[in-house]
């Protein structure tokens, strides 16, 4: 049986693989290096009896995220955001380490340390790096991938911003129609369909059906949709009068949505960032408190919140809402269900007779009616 061998103040083993190749290795402790001779010894004859299948290649997470932006990242639609949390996040955590290396411990470790950062924001960190580790085993660089608890997404944990009444909407509109007509149809357009910003600056005529009252919603700012998926959303009636008047106007243009050079807007455009703020503060739209996380009263996709909101409080189905939004799981649709009108109708008496007694009953005053004692 080899034993390992000195190699400076650590301890190297040596051994040949399952194929005849020379193989080593260096431990800082003897027990650890004898430990882990015994094992490959024994992992290489497994394989050799055909018990189990042999050791993957060793290689880096550096060599597996160079081939991730080569052969998948540049293929995404959200390319930009792999290549920001690789280089970011990913690169500065697991640089220069051995894939086989990266387990539970590790991404653990990872996790903890953003804890900082918003849930949903880590989630889409580890389930980037979980996916590259999977790619890493299908080219079998791997053997198989840490089991760890992803953080879900918490839906509730924040209260989404919208325009909260009809007044709020009438006034925001009236600022927007003064701000330009090219600014008011495409805040309309995005209060009334709930369209997404990139899905709004990429419709075409040639998607909007305005004698079927149809909108196909089927690209966005690089592509597809952010779903990947075609949609289908009613043109209702307070946007039918805006886009016919619109499309008069439009000519020959093949954008619904156009720029001053006749392009498509980017998703940094002032008419969805400074011009939009203009014109909530043209509305008298409050500032929030200095130091909340918010700096203005909506940002524009509080506009989408607001289409469903209102959609739910005039008693519209949600099921048709998950279909109009594009929501691929229901729980995004059911953040809006507590404004339905009867949400809680039937459960305002559900504690009835729990209280001790009043003495009396208070009633409302009807407008004009003084109150006992006053002058």
């Amino acid at each position: 049986m080899p034993k390992p061998s000195r190699h400076g103040s650590k301890w190297r083993i040596r051994w040949r693989d399952h194929t005849g190749r020379r193989r080593s290795a260096v431990f800082s402790e003897y027990r650890e290096a004898q430990r882990a001779l015994t094992m490959r010894i024994a992992e290489t004859e497994q394989v050799r009896r055909g018990e189990r299948d042999p050791e993957p290649e060793e290689r880096r997470f550096d060599e597996l995220a160079a081939y991730w932006l080569e052969h998948r990242a540049a293929r995404k639609r959200s390319a930009r955001h792999d290549i920001s949390i690789i280089s970011a996040h990913l690169r500065p955590a697991f640089a220069g380490m051995r894939l086989r290396d990266i387990g539970v411990v590790e991404l653990d470790a990872f996790m903890a340390a953003r804890r900082h950062l918003a849930a949903n924001t880590v989630r889409n960190q580890v389930r980037l790096l979980l996916a590259m580790l999977r790619l890493a085993v299908d080219l079998n660089w791997l053997r198989k991938v840490p089991r760890v608890k992803v953080p879900k997404p918490r839906l509730f944990d924040r209260d989404y911003r919208f325009l909260r009444t009809s007044e709020e909407v009438q006034r925001f509109l009236r600022a927007a129609r003064d701000s330009g007509e090219d600014a008011y149809v495409l805040y309309a357009t995005a209060v009334f369909t709930g369209m997404r910003q990139g899905e709004l600056a990429a419709l075409r005529w040639s998607d909007v059906d305005l004698q079927r009252r149809q909108i196909v919603v089927q690209r966005s700012f690089q592509g597809p949709t952010k779903a990947g998926d075609v949609r289908y959303v009613p043109v209702l009636d307070e946007l039918l009068v805006i886009l016919r008047a619109w499309r008069l106007k439009a000519g020959g243009s093949w954008l619904v949505f156009e720029n001053e050079a006749g392009r498509m807007h980017a998703g940094s455009a002032r008419i969805f960032k400074q011009r939009f703020h203009r014109v909530l503060d043209a509305a008298g739209f409050p500032r929030p408190p200095e130091g909340e996380h918010a700096a203005h009263y909506i940002n524009f996709h509080g506009l989408r919140h607001t289409f469903a909101s209102h959609w739910v409080m005039r008693g519209g189905d949600l099921f048709k809402l998950q279909k109009i939004l594009g929501h691929k799981s229901v729980e995004m649709t059911l953040r809006y269900a507590h404004l339905q009108p009867s949400a809680f109708a039937e459960d305002f008496g559900r504690m009835s007779g729990l209280a001790p007694g009043q003495g009396g009953e208070v009633c409302e005053l009807g407008p004009g009616v003084a109150e006992a004692g006053s002058g």
